[in-house]
């Protein structure tokens, strides 16, 4: 199976069995009666699957698309905020690698975050590492979330500002702005909704609207164009090039060859799984891979 990320380029995600965002296709990955998927996305995203999908191979059509993001947060930096923060749990956004995954307490999605902390026993919460989506959690929660590390960005979400909205409404007035958690406080502040990529395209099926201008990574656009709906980009500089990387021949290459599989310490695996295992718990809901 060929999974593909909502970033991907338009090619790739025809060519895909299934397009969504990271956990939603990982999860997709555990209903699969299949030995072998093909994620077409960034670093972490591959090794989400792995995570989730133990049994499988997961193969990474270009292991250079790698995540600028999940790598600005270390495991050397998470055992430094526990020291620090002794009794704050410590969440971690999906946009993270294994290692950081498997000393975690919690992990979580754009979609779920708010969720997740708003139920958790602590007025205190460790959460990274976008910091933006942990203001966005304090702001939506109340309580104080602590950014893992200070400077976590997505550089594609902060490439948006404000005058980039402002113009973007201009040119067209009648257009809804839907807009990342992952983008600053000031692009947020003009959002109609915020939401997950996933939520975006509900959302716009939801709403009935003709035109939207969307605050997230170009690459979400074709999704729109195939639900009949005008949207317009936030920037045109809100480009992820590391995901851009994977083409159709990349993709193709790999399967041919079987080369680029992902392999993670069954260790690290083990422990990641189960961060995201109590998540499920929290929210209330059966982790997937546990279902008969």
């Amino acid at each position: 199976m060929l999974l593909a990320h909502n970033y991907q380029r338009p090619e790739v995600q025809d060519a895909a069995d299934f397009v969504g965002d990271s956990l939603e296709l990982s999860l997709k990955a555990t209903e699969l009666n299949t030995k072998l998927v093909v994620f077409a996305g960034v670093d972490f995203m591959a090794e989400q699957v792995a995570i989730l999908n133990p049994e499988k191979v997961v193969l990474q059509p270009e292991p250079l698309a790698k995540c600028p993001m999940a790598a600005m947060l270390t495991p050397n930096i998470v055992k430094k905020f526990r020291e620090k923060y002794p009794k704050a749990p410590i969440v971690v956004y999906v946009n993270s690698l294994a290692e950081v995954k498997a000393l975690s307490d919690y992990v979580v999605t754009s979609a779920n975050a708010v969720e997740l902390v708003s139920k958790l026993d602590a007025d205190t919460v460790v959460f990274g590492p976008d910091r933006n989506l942990a203001e966005y959690v304090a702001e939506k929660t109340g309580k104080e979330v602590i950014p893992l590390p200070d400077f976590g960005h997505c550089p594609a979400h902060l490439a948006i500002t404000r005058e980039d909205v402002e113009k973007a409404k201009l040119e067209h007035p009648n257009a809804r702005v839907l807009v990342h958690p992952e983008c600053s406080r000031e692009v947020r502040a003009m959002a109609d909704y915020i939401g997950s990529t996933s939520q975006m395209l509900r959302v716009a099926r939801e709403l009935g609207g003709h035109e939207y201008i969307v605050a997230t990574e170009t690459g979400l656009l074709y999704r729109f164009s195939k639900l009949g709906v005008v949207a317009y980009p936030a920037s045109p500089y809100a480009v992820c090039t590391d995901m851009k990387k994977i083409t159709l021949e990349k993709v193709a290459r790999s399967i041919l060859e079987g080369r680029e599989v992902i392999r993670i310490d069954p260790r690290v695996a083990e422990r990641a799984r189960e961060a995201v295992k109590r998540t499920f718990e929290v929210l209330g809901v059966e982790a997937p891979w546990q279902r008969s």
